[in-house]
Protein backbone atom coordinates (compact mmCIF):
# COMPACT_ATOMS: atom_id res chain seq x y z
CA UNK A 1 0.00 0.00 0.00
CA UNK A 2 2.94 2.59 0.65
CA UNK A 3 3.48 1.89 -3.37
CA UNK A 4 0.21 2.97 -3.88
CA UNK A 5 -0.43 5.74 -2.03
CA UNK A 6 3.35 7.26 -2.94
CA UNK A 7 2.03 6.56 -6.81
CA UNK A 8 -0.98 8.50 -5.69
CA UNK A 9 0.63 11.82 -4.28
CA UNK A 10 2.98 11.88 -7.54
CA UNK A 11 -0.06 11.81 -9.80
CA UNK A 12 -1.29 14.83 -8.08
CA UNK A 13 2.34 16.77 -7.92
CA UNK A 14 2.71 15.63 -11.41
CA UNK A 15 -0.50 17.95 -12.65
CA UNK A 16 0.29 20.57 -10.61
CA UNK A 17 4.30 20.84 -11.65
CA UNK A 18 4.91 18.91 -14.86
CA UNK A 19 1.26 20.01 -16.15
CA UNK A 20 2.46 23.79 -15.45
CA UNK A 21 5.42 23.14 -17.19
CA UNK A 22 3.53 21.69 -20.11
CA UNK A 23 0.88 24.71 -20.55
CA UNK A 24 3.57 27.12 -20.38
CA UNK A 25 5.31 25.88 -23.27
CA UNK A 26 2.09 26.14 -25.21
CA UNK A 27 1.49 28.89 -23.73
CA UNK A 28 -2.65 29.26 -24.18
CA UNK A 29 -4.03 33.00 -24.94
CA UNK A 30 -7.25 34.50 -25.48
CA UNK A 31 -7.57 33.44 -29.58
CA UNK A 32 -11.55 33.09 -30.15
CA UNK A 33 -11.94 29.19 -29.44
CA UNK A 34 -13.67 26.75 -32.47
CA UNK A 35 -16.57 26.95 -30.50
CA UNK A 36 -16.97 30.18 -30.66
CA UNK A 37 -15.49 31.18 -34.52
CA UNK A 38 -17.45 28.45 -35.80
CA UNK A 39 -20.34 27.50 -33.72
CA UNK A 40 -22.50 25.19 -35.35
CA UNK A 41 -25.04 24.03 -32.50
CA UNK A 42 -24.01 20.11 -33.61
CA UNK A 43 -20.55 20.01 -32.48
CA UNK A 44 -18.93 23.09 -32.74
CA UNK A 45 -20.86 24.42 -29.72
CA UNK A 46 -20.05 25.84 -25.81
CA UNK A 47 -20.00 23.53 -22.94
CA UNK A 48 -19.91 24.80 -19.25
CA UNK A 49 -15.95 23.16 -18.10
CA UNK A 50 -17.35 20.87 -15.53
CA UNK A 51 -19.20 18.86 -18.46
CA UNK A 52 -16.67 19.21 -21.11
CA UNK A 53 -14.30 17.76 -17.83
CA UNK A 54 -16.66 14.69 -17.37
CA UNK A 55 -17.12 14.03 -21.09
CA UNK A 56 -13.50 14.01 -21.58
CA UNK A 57 -13.02 11.82 -18.79
CA UNK A 58 -15.30 9.07 -20.10
CA UNK A 59 -14.63 9.61 -23.65
CA UNK A 60 -10.97 8.16 -22.56
CA UNK A 61 -12.41 5.67 -19.86
CA UNK A 62 -13.30 3.25 -21.66
CA UNK A 63 -12.44 -0.58 -20.34
CA UNK A 64 -8.79 -0.28 -21.08
CA UNK A 65 -7.79 1.96 -17.57
CA UNK A 66 -10.05 -0.75 -15.75
CA UNK A 67 -9.21 -4.02 -17.73
CA UNK A 68 -5.66 -3.20 -18.74
CA UNK A 69 -5.09 -2.24 -15.37
CA UNK A 70 -5.84 -5.60 -14.18
CA UNK A 71 -3.84 -7.22 -16.73
CA UNK A 72 -0.90 -5.24 -16.13
CA UNK A 73 -0.96 -6.23 -12.41
CA UNK A 74 -0.54 -9.72 -13.13
CA UNK A 75 3.30 -8.25 -14.42
CA UNK A 76 4.18 -7.17 -11.02
CA UNK A 77 5.10 -3.69 -8.58
CA UNK A 78 6.35 -2.43 -12.79
CA UNK A 79 2.86 -1.46 -13.45
CA UNK A 80 3.04 1.23 -10.78
CA UNK A 81 5.93 3.09 -12.29
CA UNK A 82 4.62 3.06 -15.63
CA UNK A 83 1.24 4.39 -14.89
CA UNK A 84 2.67 7.48 -12.77
CA UNK A 85 5.34 8.24 -15.17
CA UNK A 86 3.01 7.10 -18.87
CA UNK A 87 0.63 9.17 -17.15
CA UNK A 88 2.33 12.20 -16.35
CA UNK A 89 5.26 12.25 -19.20
CA UNK A 90 3.85 10.75 -21.80
CA UNK A 91 -0.12 10.20 -21.63
CA UNK A 92 -1.32 13.79 -19.92
CA UNK A 93 1.15 15.75 -22.60
CA UNK A 94 -0.29 13.59 -25.37
CA UNK A 95 -3.94 14.28 -24.38
CA UNK A 96 -3.29 18.08 -23.45
CA UNK A 97 -1.29 18.83 -26.41
CA UNK A 98 -3.58 17.08 -29.02
CA UNK A 99 -6.68 18.74 -27.89
CA UNK A 100 -5.07 22.38 -27.40
CA UNK A 101 -3.18 21.38 -31.28
CA UNK A 102 -6.93 20.86 -32.33
CA UNK A 103 -7.97 23.96 -30.98
CA UNK A 104 -5.93 26.22 -32.50
CA UNK A 105 -6.61 24.87 -35.90
CA UNK A 106 -10.27 25.03 -35.47
CA UNK A 107 -11.16 21.78 -34.18
CA UNK A 108 -9.23 19.78 -36.59
CA UNK A 109 -9.48 16.19 -36.19
CA UNK A 110 -6.35 13.70 -35.63
CA UNK A 111 -5.46 12.62 -39.25
CA UNK A 112 -5.50 16.61 -40.45
CA UNK A 113 -3.01 17.45 -37.68
CA UNK A 114 -1.44 14.30 -38.88
CA UNK A 115 -1.13 15.84 -42.38
CA UNK A 116 -0.67 19.31 -41.68
CA UNK A 117 2.71 18.75 -39.72
CA UNK A 118 3.28 15.10 -40.89
CA UNK A 119 2.89 15.20 -44.88
CA UNK A 120 0.00 14.48 -47.06
CA UNK A 121 1.09 11.11 -47.24
CA UNK A 122 0.93 9.92 -43.66
CA UNK A 123 -2.80 11.92 -43.66
CA UNK A 124 -4.01 9.14 -45.80
CA UNK A 125 -2.26 6.54 -43.75
CA UNK A 126 -3.85 8.00 -40.62
CA UNK A 127 -7.21 8.66 -41.73
CA UNK A 128 -7.69 4.92 -43.07
CA UNK A 129 -5.68 3.65 -39.93
CA UNK A 130 -7.74 6.13 -37.12
CA UNK A 131 -11.50 5.54 -38.57
CA UNK A 132 -10.75 1.46 -38.65
CA UNK A 133 -9.57 2.03 -35.22
CA UNK A 134 -12.18 3.88 -34.16
CA UNK A 135 -14.84 1.16 -35.34
CA UNK A 136 -12.65 -1.58 -34.12
CA UNK A 137 -13.29 0.37 -30.15
CA UNK A 138 -17.18 0.95 -31.39
CA UNK A 139 -17.50 -2.94 -31.88
CA UNK A 140 -15.44 -4.08 -28.77
CA UNK A 141 -17.11 -1.45 -26.78
CA UNK A 142 -20.53 -2.72 -27.57
CA UNK A 143 -19.82 -6.14 -27.10
CA UNK A 144 -17.91 -5.97 -23.47
CA UNK A 145 -20.64 -3.95 -21.81
CA UNK A 146 -22.97 -6.67 -23.28
CA UNK A 147 -21.47 -9.34 -21.46
CA UNK A 148 -21.63 -7.54 -17.95
CA UNK A 149 -25.46 -6.63 -18.88
CA UNK A 150 -26.20 -10.18 -20.45
CA UNK A 151 -24.62 -11.34 -17.01
CA UNK A 152 -26.55 -9.09 -14.99
CA UNK A 153 -30.01 -9.88 -16.32
CA UNK A 154 -29.68 -13.61 -17.42
CA UNK A 155 -31.07 -14.78 -20.74
CA UNK A 156 -27.86 -16.67 -21.73
CA UNK A 157 -26.23 -15.74 -25.09
CA UNK A 158 -29.91 -14.21 -26.32
CA UNK A 159 -29.57 -11.99 -23.97
CA UNK A 160 -26.22 -10.78 -24.67
CA UNK A 161 -27.59 -10.48 -28.58
CA UNK A 162 -30.33 -8.55 -27.19
CA UNK A 163 -27.92 -5.55 -25.40
CA UNK A 164 -25.47 -5.80 -28.56
CA UNK A 165 -28.78 -4.11 -30.36
CA UNK A 166 -29.68 -1.69 -27.76
CA UNK A 167 -26.30 -0.15 -27.00
CA UNK A 168 -25.91 -0.39 -30.97
CA UNK A 169 -29.28 1.77 -31.69
CA UNK A 170 -27.91 4.11 -28.65
CA UNK A 171 -24.70 4.37 -30.61
CA UNK A 172 -26.66 5.53 -33.79
CA UNK A 173 -28.43 7.77 -31.82
CA UNK A 174 -25.55 9.39 -29.79
CA UNK A 175 -23.48 9.71 -32.72
CA UNK A 176 -26.32 11.57 -35.20
CA UNK A 177 -27.31 14.10 -32.20
CA UNK A 178 -26.19 17.52 -31.55
CA UNK A 179 -23.05 16.35 -28.98
CA UNK A 180 -25.59 18.90 -26.17
CA UNK A 181 -28.70 16.56 -26.56
CA UNK A 182 -27.61 12.98 -25.19
CA UNK A 183 -24.05 12.80 -24.65
CA UNK A 184 -24.04 16.25 -22.52
CA UNK A 185 -26.95 15.63 -20.62
CA UNK A 186 -26.61 11.99 -19.48
CA UNK A 187 -22.78 11.65 -19.47
CA UNK A 188 -22.35 13.73 -16.25
CA UNK A 189 -24.72 11.00 -14.46
CA UNK A 190 -22.21 8.16 -16.02
CA UNK A 191 -18.98 10.12 -14.78
CA UNK A 192 -20.58 10.17 -11.34
CA UNK A 193 -21.21 6.24 -11.47
CA UNK A 194 -17.29 5.61 -12.64
CA UNK A 195 -16.23 8.28 -9.51
CA UNK A 196 -17.83 6.81 -7.43
CA UNK A 197 -16.67 3.15 -8.11
CA UNK A 198 -12.67 4.48 -7.89
CA UNK A 199 -13.61 6.55 -4.57
CA UNK A 200 -15.35 3.64 -3.02
CA UNK A 201 -13.05 0.98 -4.42
CA UNK A 202 -10.20 2.70 -2.83
CA UNK A 203 -11.95 3.49 0.41
CA UNK A 204 -12.13 0.00 1.02
CA UNK A 205 -8.63 -0.99 0.31
CA UNK A 206 -7.56 1.88 2.72
CA UNK A 207 -10.22 -0.19 5.45
CA UNK A 208 -8.18 -3.72 4.29
CA UNK A 209 -5.13 -1.94 4.29
CA UNK A 210 -3.50 -5.26 2.82
CA UNK A 211 -0.17 -7.03 1.97
CA UNK A 212 0.88 -6.01 -1.49
CA UNK A 213 3.84 -6.25 -3.62
CA UNK A 214 6.19 -3.61 -2.90
CA UNK A 215 8.45 -0.97 -5.13
CA UNK A 216 11.05 -2.16 -2.63
CA UNK A 217 10.40 -6.35 -3.75
CA UNK A 218 12.21 -5.61 -6.99
CA UNK A 219 10.69 -5.24 -10.61
CA UNK A 220 11.10 -8.46 -11.73
CA UNK A 221 8.18 -10.17 -14.20
CA UNK A 222 5.87 -11.73 -12.11
CA UNK A 223 4.05 -13.30 -14.61
CA UNK A 224 6.79 -14.30 -17.66
CA UNK A 225 3.94 -16.39 -19.31
CA UNK A 226 2.20 -12.95 -20.27
CA UNK A 227 5.35 -12.04 -22.39
CA UNK A 228 8.19 -9.66 -21.51
CA UNK A 229 8.00 -6.56 -19.26
CA UNK A 230 9.70 -4.90 -22.25
CA UNK A 231 7.29 -4.35 -24.61
CA UNK A 232 4.62 -6.34 -23.12
CA UNK A 233 3.77 -4.23 -20.05
CA UNK A 234 3.38 -0.69 -22.59
CA UNK A 235 0.88 -2.71 -24.65
CA UNK A 236 -1.33 -4.00 -22.17
CA UNK A 237 -1.42 -0.81 -19.62
CA UNK A 238 -2.46 1.68 -22.61
CA UNK A 239 -5.10 3.76 -21.70
CA UNK A 240 -3.90 4.21 -17.83
CA UNK A 241 -0.76 5.46 -19.04
CA UNK A 242 -1.39 6.89 -22.57
CA UNK A 243 -3.38 5.61 -25.74
CA UNK A 244 -3.44 7.12 -29.31
CA UNK A 245 -7.57 6.43 -28.89
CA UNK A 246 -7.34 9.61 -26.27
CA UNK A 247 -6.03 11.87 -29.21
CA UNK A 248 -9.16 11.33 -31.40
CA UNK A 249 -11.26 12.40 -28.57
CA UNK A 250 -9.72 15.28 -27.24
CA UNK A 251 -10.61 16.95 -30.96
CA UNK A 252 -13.98 16.37 -29.98
CA UNK A 253 -14.02 18.46 -27.03
CA UNK A 254 -11.81 21.29 -28.38
CA UNK A 255 -14.79 21.86 -30.41
CA UNK A 256 -16.80 22.82 -27.08
CA UNK A 257 -14.37 24.92 -25.02
CA UNK A 258 -14.60 28.34 -24.73
CA UNK A 259 -11.00 29.38 -23.58
CA UNK A 260 -7.90 27.94 -24.38
CA UNK A 261 -6.51 28.73 -20.51
CA UNK A 262 -9.21 25.76 -19.87
CA UNK A 263 -7.22 23.13 -21.47
CA UNK A 264 -5.34 22.09 -18.67
CA UNK A 265 -7.96 20.92 -16.79
CA UNK A 266 -9.58 19.61 -18.97
CA UNK A 267 -7.40 17.63 -20.76
CA UNK A 268 -4.14 17.54 -18.93
CA UNK A 269 -6.18 16.77 -15.89
CA UNK A 270 -8.61 13.94 -17.04
CA UNK A 271 -5.46 12.12 -17.99
CA UNK A 272 -4.51 12.54 -14.76
CA UNK A 273 -7.74 11.31 -13.03
CA UNK A 274 -8.27 8.24 -15.11
CA UNK A 275 -3.83 7.60 -13.92
CA UNK A 276 -5.46 7.79 -10.40
CA UNK A 277 -8.53 5.04 -11.49
CA UNK A 278 -5.60 2.90 -13.22
CA UNK A 279 -3.64 2.97 -9.91
CA UNK A 280 -6.71 2.33 -8.03
CA UNK A 281 -7.68 -0.91 -10.64
CA UNK A 282 -4.29 -2.21 -10.32
CA UNK A 283 -3.95 -1.98 -6.66
CA UNK A 284 -6.88 -3.78 -6.22
CA UNK A 285 -5.68 -6.78 -8.84
CA UNK A 286 -2.26 -7.19 -7.25
CA UNK A 287 -4.41 -8.04 -3.55
CA UNK A 288 -6.45 -9.98 -5.83
CA UNK A 289 -3.75 -12.07 -7.59
CA UNK A 290 -0.56 -12.06 -4.87
CA UNK A 291 -2.78 -11.20 -1.56
CA UNK A 292 -5.77 -13.30 -0.51
CA UNK A 293 -8.09 -11.34 -2.36
CA UNK A 294 -9.14 -14.21 -4.38
CA UNK A 295 -9.74 -16.64 -1.82
CA UNK A 296 -11.47 -13.81 0.34
CA UNK A 297 -14.03 -13.35 -2.68
CA UNK A 298 -14.42 -16.90 -3.50
CA UNK A 299 -13.02 -16.44 -7.22
CA UNK A 300 -9.93 -18.25 -8.34
CA UNK A 301 -6.19 -16.52 -9.19
CA UNK A 302 -6.80 -17.21 -13.04
CA UNK A 303 -9.71 -15.13 -13.47
CA UNK A 304 -10.09 -13.01 -16.19
CA UNK A 305 -10.38 -9.05 -16.16
CA UNK A 306 -14.65 -8.75 -16.17
CA UNK A 307 -14.36 -11.85 -13.49
CA UNK A 308 -12.25 -9.41 -11.27
CA UNK A 309 -14.31 -6.67 -11.63
CA UNK A 310 -17.91 -8.75 -10.66
CA UNK A 311 -16.09 -10.37 -8.08
CA UNK A 312 -14.71 -7.00 -6.65
CA UNK A 313 -17.57 -4.88 -7.04
CA UNK A 314 -20.21 -7.15 -5.59
CA UNK A 315 -18.17 -8.42 -2.77
CA UNK A 316 -16.61 -5.08 -1.53
CA UNK A 317 -19.52 -3.08 -1.96
CA UNK A 318 -22.78 -5.31 -1.13
CA UNK A 319 -25.56 -5.03 -3.51
CA UNK A 320 -26.34 -1.31 -3.83
CA UNK A 321 -22.69 -0.30 -3.88
CA UNK A 322 -22.08 -3.33 -6.65
CA UNK A 323 -25.06 -1.49 -8.94
CA UNK A 324 -23.51 1.80 -9.25
CA UNK A 325 -19.80 -0.09 -9.38
CA UNK A 326 -21.06 -2.49 -12.47
CA UNK A 327 -22.96 0.68 -13.86
CA UNK A 328 -19.29 2.52 -13.92
CA UNK A 329 -17.64 -0.63 -15.57
CA UNK A 330 -20.64 -0.52 -18.20
CA UNK A 331 -20.85 3.14 -18.85
CA UNK A 332 -17.23 3.78 -19.33
CA UNK A 333 -16.98 1.49 -22.16
CA UNK A 334 -20.36 2.13 -23.81
CA UNK A 335 -19.61 6.05 -23.24
CA UNK A 336 -15.90 5.57 -25.40
CA UNK A 337 -17.53 3.73 -28.06
CA UNK A 338 -20.38 5.95 -28.89
CA UNK A 339 -17.84 9.14 -29.22
CA UNK A 340 -15.59 6.91 -31.33
CA UNK A 341 -18.03 6.25 -33.78
CA UNK A 342 -18.86 10.29 -33.44
CA UNK A 343 -15.20 10.94 -34.14
CA UNK A 344 -15.00 8.67 -36.65
CA UNK A 345 -17.97 10.45 -38.66
CA UNK A 346 -15.84 13.85 -38.13
CA UNK A 347 -13.02 12.44 -39.24
CA UNK A 348 -14.38 11.09 -42.54
CA UNK A 349 -16.26 13.96 -43.18
CA UNK A 350 -13.54 16.68 -42.68
CA UNK A 351 -11.50 14.83 -45.08
CA UNK A 352 -14.21 14.73 -47.70
CA UNK A 353 -15.72 18.17 -47.14
CA UNK A 354 -19.34 17.22 -46.24
CA UNK A 355 -20.67 19.80 -43.98
CA UNK A 356 -22.49 18.35 -40.86
CA UNK A 357 -25.11 20.53 -39.63
CA UNK A 358 -27.78 19.03 -42.11
CA UNK A 359 -28.74 15.51 -40.76
CA UNK A 360 -28.96 14.19 -44.11
CA UNK A 361 -25.45 14.53 -45.03
CA UNK A 362 -25.01 13.02 -41.51
CA UNK A 363 -26.87 9.79 -42.27
CA UNK A 364 -24.67 9.71 -45.66
CA UNK A 365 -21.51 9.36 -43.58
CA UNK A 366 -22.43 7.15 -41.24
CA UNK A 367 -24.12 4.59 -43.30
CA UNK A 368 -20.61 2.54 -44.16
CA UNK A 369 -19.15 3.50 -40.76
CA UNK A 370 -22.14 1.69 -38.99
CA UNK A 371 -22.01 -1.01 -42.15
CA UNK A 372 -18.10 -1.73 -41.43
CA UNK A 373 -18.81 -1.94 -37.63
CA UNK A 374 -21.63 -4.22 -37.65
CA UNK A 375 -19.46 -6.48 -39.46
CA UNK A 376 -16.84 -6.27 -36.98
CA UNK A 377 -19.05 -6.87 -34.26
CA UNK A 378 -20.22 -9.78 -35.98
CA UNK A 379 -16.85 -11.26 -35.94
CA UNK A 380 -16.49 -10.31 -32.64
CA UNK A 381 -19.37 -12.58 -31.62
CA UNK A 382 -19.50 -15.61 -34.52
CA UNK A 383 -15.96 -16.14 -33.48
CA UNK A 384 -15.04 -17.84 -29.69
CA UNK A 385 -11.58 -15.75 -30.44
CA UNK A 386 -13.13 -12.89 -31.89
CA UNK A 387 -12.75 -10.83 -29.31
CA UNK A 388 -9.08 -11.30 -28.21
CA UNK A 389 -8.37 -11.25 -31.69
CA UNK A 390 -9.58 -7.28 -32.15
CA UNK A 391 -8.91 -6.82 -28.82
CA UNK A 392 -5.10 -7.79 -29.27
CA UNK A 393 -4.75 -6.13 -32.93
CA UNK A 394 -6.72 -2.51 -30.77
CA UNK A 395 -3.91 -3.03 -28.27
CA UNK A 396 -1.14 -2.09 -30.95
CA UNK A 397 -2.90 0.03 -33.21
CA UNK A 398 -3.71 2.30 -30.31
CA UNK A 399 -0.02 2.44 -29.11
CA UNK A 400 0.92 3.30 -32.85
CA UNK A 401 -1.65 5.86 -32.84
CA UNK A 402 0.30 7.36 -30.01
CA UNK A 403 3.50 7.55 -31.88
CA UNK A 404 2.04 9.27 -34.90
CA UNK A 405 0.15 11.78 -32.60
CA UNK A 406 3.23 11.98 -30.59
CA UNK A 407 5.70 12.89 -33.45
CA UNK A 408 3.28 15.64 -34.59
CA UNK A 409 3.18 17.36 -31.59
CA UNK A 410 7.21 17.17 -31.22
CA UNK A 411 7.06 18.85 -34.84
CA UNK A 412 4.76 21.74 -33.94
CA UNK A 413 6.65 22.51 -31.12
CA UNK A 414 10.13 22.64 -32.90
CA UNK A 415 8.59 24.48 -35.68
CA UNK A 416 7.93 26.97 -33.12
CA UNK A 417 11.06 27.28 -31.03
CA UNK A 418 9.53 25.68 -27.90
CA UNK A 419 10.98 22.94 -25.46
CA UNK A 420 9.87 19.86 -27.74
CA UNK A 421 11.79 17.42 -25.74
CA UNK A 422 8.65 17.11 -23.80
CA UNK A 423 7.25 14.76 -26.85
CA UNK A 424 10.29 14.21 -28.44
CA UNK A 425 11.42 11.43 -25.70
CA UNK A 426 7.94 9.64 -25.47
CA UNK A 427 7.70 9.37 -29.16
CA UNK A 428 10.79 8.06 -29.40
CA UNK A 429 9.99 5.79 -26.38
CA UNK A 430 6.83 4.42 -27.96
CA UNK A 431 8.34 4.14 -31.26
CA UNK A 432 10.61 1.63 -29.88
CA UNK A 433 8.01 -0.35 -27.91
CA UNK A 434 5.42 -0.63 -30.72
CA UNK A 435 8.39 -2.01 -33.21
CA UNK A 436 9.61 -4.32 -30.81
CA UNK A 437 5.85 -5.20 -29.90
CA UNK A 438 5.01 -6.05 -33.38
CA UNK A 439 7.95 -8.52 -33.81
CA UNK A 440 8.02 -10.21 -30.29
CA UNK A 441 3.74 -10.67 -30.37
CA UNK A 442 2.46 -14.62 -30.44
CA UNK A 443 -0.45 -12.45 -32.36
CA UNK A 444 1.99 -10.81 -35.23
CA UNK A 445 5.94 -12.27 -36.19
CA UNK A 446 6.54 -13.88 -32.89
CA UNK A 447 10.41 -13.79 -33.12
CA UNK A 448 12.41 -13.94 -30.10
CA UNK A 449 13.50 -11.12 -28.04
CA UNK A 450 16.96 -10.86 -29.37
CA UNK A 451 14.99 -9.82 -32.92
CA UNK A 452 13.04 -7.30 -30.89
CA UNK A 453 15.77 -5.68 -29.31
CA UNK A 454 17.97 -5.17 -32.99
CA UNK A 455 14.33 -3.86 -34.19
CA UNK A 456 14.08 -1.44 -31.27
CA UNK A 457 17.26 -0.36 -31.77
CA UNK A 458 16.91 0.50 -35.44
CA UNK A 459 13.97 2.20 -34.55
CA UNK A 460 15.09 4.59 -32.16
CA UNK A 461 18.46 5.14 -34.44
CA UNK A 462 16.81 5.95 -37.48
CA UNK A 463 14.00 7.88 -36.13
CA UNK A 464 16.55 10.20 -34.08
CA UNK A 465 18.59 10.55 -37.01
CA UNK A 466 15.11 11.48 -39.27
CA UNK A 467 13.77 13.81 -36.52
CA UNK A 468 17.04 15.74 -36.75
CA UNK A 469 17.77 15.76 -40.30
CA UNK A 470 14.22 16.98 -40.73
CA UNK A 471 15.10 19.47 -38.23
CA UNK A 472 18.55 20.81 -39.63
CA UNK A 473 16.99 21.05 -43.42
CA UNK A 474 14.16 22.95 -42.37
CA UNK A 475 16.39 25.68 -40.18
CA UNK A 476 18.43 25.94 -43.06
CA UNK A 477 15.87 26.66 -45.16
CA UNK A 478 14.79 29.25 -42.67
CA UNK A 479 18.19 30.91 -42.87
CA UNK A 480 18.26 30.95 -46.26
Amino acid sequence: MITFILSLLVLVMGYLVYGKIVERIFSPDDRPTPAVSKADGVDFIILPRWKIFMIQFLNIAGTGPIFGAIMGAKFGPSAYLWIVLGCIFAGAVHDYLSGMLSMRHGGEGLPELVGRYLGGRTKKVMLVFSVFMLMMVGAVFVYSPAIILGGMTGGGFTGILIWCAVIFIYYIIATMLPIDKIIGRIYPLFAISVLFMAVALMAVLFVKWPELPELTDGLGNMQPSLGNIFPCLFITIACGAISGFHATQSPLMARCVKHEKDGRPLFYGAMITEGIGALIWATISSYFFYGNGAEELGSTIAAQAPEVVVAVSEGWLGVFGGILAMLGVVAAPITSGDTALRSARLIVAEFIGIEQRSVRKRIYVCIPIFAVTMGLLYFNIADKDGFNIIWSYFGWANQTLAVFTLWTLTVYLALRKRAYIITLIPAVFMTVICSVFVVVSKDTMGLDMIYGYAVGAVALIVSLLLFFTWKRRVCAEKKG
